[in-house]
């Protein structure tokens, strides 16, 4: 992986356990969350030649090496399968809003992450067209994740009173 890939990952694992720490009752696997934060963009920098979808290949190659949950949650880092499958977040809700929290290994809000993303991939009408609706989706799980908590969406960003510890 390239260094600012790695970068990249770690912010996310910190975003990641950060948002599970936050749960009351979370009932949330944190060693899960950690390795699927951490390894979610596993594929990408080969992703950039061969063009492949680096979360299906991270998917892929993660459940191969025998670690079949880690590659189901990174298989979803992009887009989810489905979205509120149950009744709270699971760990593939958590690592797919922090991905889009952190743009290269900065926290931003959503919107600016979200426009980056069309932007940078939305370069067809088609393709523009479901990053929209991707932009969304994501709103909707920024709405779910936060509510009946006491921390909102702006608590991640830097320089505000709440600070994320390095993932240890």
């Amino acid at each position: 992986m390239l260094e600012n890939i790695v970068a990249h990952s770690r912010q996310v694992c910190r975003v990641s356990l950060w948002m599970a720490d936050h749960r009351e009752t979370n009932g949330l696997n944190r060693d899960l969350i950690r390795a699927a934060a951490l390894l979610h963009d596993i594929t990408k920098t080969r992703s950039f030649s061969t063009g492949e979808d680096h979360a299906e290949t991270g998917r892929k190659m993660l459940t191969e090496m025998g670690y079949p949950e880690v590659g189901r949650i990174v298989g979803q880092h992009v887009r989810l399968e489905r979205y509120f499958a149950s009744p709270v977040p699971d760990e593939a809700e958590i690592v797919n809003y922090a991905d889009k929290r952190v743009l290269h290994d900065r926290i931003v809000p959503l919107a600016e992450r979200m426009q980056y993303i069309v932007e940078r991939y939305g370069l067809s009408p088609e393709r523009k067209s479901a990053l929209l609706l991707l932009w969304e989706k994501s709103e909707a799980l920024e709405r779910r994740l936060f509510a009946g908590l006491s921390i909102v969406p702006e608590d991640l960003i830097p320089d505000s009173a709440v600070h994320l510890p390095h993932s240890g």
